[in-house]
């Protein structure tokens, strides 16, 4: 019998993106670096879990985070170009969603 073996960089890759609410950070992102309550309203996941997430994409690079010395201070996240470089990806599984996903108002996932 022949073994398959996974490339170590995909299981990598999949490791991180697969971990829960990921991809839907990184998706909020798209559009522009976005404040941490921003991604906390948008997303209702929860602020330790949001911050546990941020914390891994920030050191894999993929997203970054920007202090912005005002009063309050103000901080920002946003994609890095390893980040922005997830887009055409993450547009195909949103297209592969419109077309093979049904969405019930009630079964929405996390809720």
């Amino acid at each position: 019998m022949e073994h398959l073996h996974i490339c170590p960089r995909f299981e990598q890759a999949i490791k991180m993106l697969g971990k829960r609410w990921t991809g839907l950070i990184i998706h909020q992102l798209l559009d522009g670096p976005k404040r941490f309550s921003v991604l906390e309203a948008s997303t209702s996941i929860s602020g330790r879990v949001l911050s546990d997430r941020l914390k891994d994409l920030e050191q894999n690079g993929v997203v970054t985070r920007t202090i912005i010395p005002e009063t309050p201070v103000r901080i920002e996240y946003s994609l890095t170009a390893k980040g922005q470089a997830l887009k055409p990806i993450l547009k195909e599984i949103e297209n592969w969603s419109e077309n093979w996903i049904e969405f019930e108002q009630d079964n929405r996932i996390g809720q």
